[in-house]
């Protein structure tokens, strides 16, 4: 039986990506598959032979300025709610309206604040999915939270402390999405519950898309999780590499590879021209994944051993490093960890603090805040991860963990079982 299930996602490629991994696999059993995202997505999703509806907002991540403020560690997330979603919430609901005409099901982002209300207004089967632990505050295994990282020590200590600065974090954040509110009450539906939490999760399913070595459900979360795992999608040719990123791997030592994934490559500052002091002081080489932002290059001319290019799929490029500094965004992470190799992971916003906390407690990786990425402070850390053995051997041990997870299959399943109940 066929069914027409349609996913909305919002944000970066990092969020496109699983979306359309799950699409591409269930277009591939029959279904018909619809993506409903911002317009600049509509070429890679076509390209796969999945359906695509426009849904507002559309963000330009040429805009600097609009990513710096994005990005900001204390304001970003609150930027992104006030300034982004919810000035555009009516227009998000009417598109997104239009794209479930006929659906059979439909699969949420949390990120797409229109979805939820429309999946009760419409009574749709619904399965929502999230990309990182974070979006579980759970008081047995509390997030990082970004505007206030140092909070982690005492949330440590207590599930009892970790519930009274949750109960702060609702607080503070239910003016963010206020208009949510306002809008089920204009619908005729109930005021339901705070949209950036519990309000994302469907009742009758939520995939979390992260591997069970970053988090495993916990008394407070959900019922009906399940944890499937990072679903990749590395694009119609994952192993193809750019001719010259060829043939700079082929000729010396695996490289130190430095990336800040597709949105913090946005306000990237200094990353890279203290990313080659680092390994010119280690003298090692380096490949920078400097996005498509020609000022991100540093002003002074690469030695030999140093290559700077916009883009390269991480699933080709990582296993060949000898490691990897990112940002920590969850669809790079998984990568790294897939790769069996040590990182560096220098976070910036929403949930990189986080997942940034949870890889270095794995003992795959070491932590730097932003403010405190120096060259010399870099070579430090990548010296450390590189001389321990035990990060190493410690990364081989998760990446067969990681690499055993077949999020598709199981996510697709999973997914097909709600459209079939309908």
């Amino acid at each position: 039986m066929s069914a027409r299930i349609v996913f909305t996602t919002w944000g970066s490629y990092g969020d496109l990506n699983p979306t359309l991994g799950l699409a591409i696999g269930l277009r591939a059993r029959g279904h018909r598959v619809v993506i409903a995202t911002s317009a600049r997505y509509r070429t890679e999703v076509e390209r796969e032979g999945v359906d695509f509806h426009p849904v507002r907002p559309d963000v330009d991540p040429a805009d600097r300025t609009m990513i710096a403020r994005v990005m900001d560690q204390r304001r970003g997330t609150e930027y992104m709610f006030r300034e982004l979603l919810m000035r555009n919430l009516r227009a998000s609901y009417d598109d997104l309206k239009g794209a479930l005409r006929g659906a059979d099901v439909i699969v949420t982002h949390p990120a797409t604040m229109a979805a939820p209300l429309l999946a009760q207004e419409l009574a749709l089967p619904w399965v929502s999915l999230v990309l990182a632990p974070i979006s579980f505050m759970s008081a047995h295994d509390m997030p990082v939270l970004p505007p206030a990282p140092w909070l982690r020590h005492l949330t440590d200590r207590s599930p009892w402390i970790s519930r009274a600065v949750a109960g702060i974090a609702r607080r503070a954040t239910q003016p963010w999405v206020r208009p949510v509110s306002d809008l089920r009450k204009a619908r005729g539906l109930p005021p339901g519950a705070h949209p950036i939490y519990e309000g994302q999760h469907s009742p009758h399913l939520v995939l979390a898309l992260f591997s069970r070595v970053l988090a495993v459900p916990q008394p407070d979360w959900p019922r009906n999780v399940r944890v499937v795992g990072a679903v990749p999608y590395n694009g119609p040719d994952p192993s193809a590499l750019r001719d010259d990123l060829e043939a700079f791997l082929a000729s010396g030592s695996p490289p130190v590879v430095f990336t800040l994934g597709t949105s913090a490559v946005g306000a990237a500052g200094t990353f890279y021209d203290e990313s080659l002091g680092a390994v010119e002081r280690l003298g090692m080489r380096a490949v920078l994944l400097i996005g498509g932002h020609p000022e991100n290059r540093p002003a002074r001319p690469l030695p030999a051993g140093v290559i700077a290019v916009e883009f390269a799929r991480h699933a080709a490029l990582f296993p060949r490093a000898a490691l990897v500094v990112h940002q920590g965004g969850a669809g790079t992470l998984h990568q790294a960890l897939a790769a069996s190799h040590p990182m560096l992971v220098v976070p910036h916003a929403h949930d990189q603090p986080d997942n940034a906390h949870r890889v270095t407690r794995l003992g795959v990786a070491r932590t730097l805040a932003k403010q405190h990425y120096r060259a010399a402070r870099v070579a430090g850390e990548i010296a450390t991860l590189l001389g321990d053995p035990r990060y190493r051997a410690k990364a081989a041990q998760v990446a067969a963990v990681v690499r055993g997870e077949d999020a598709v299959r199981t996510g697709c399943d999973a997914i097909e079982q709600v459209a079939l109940r309908s």
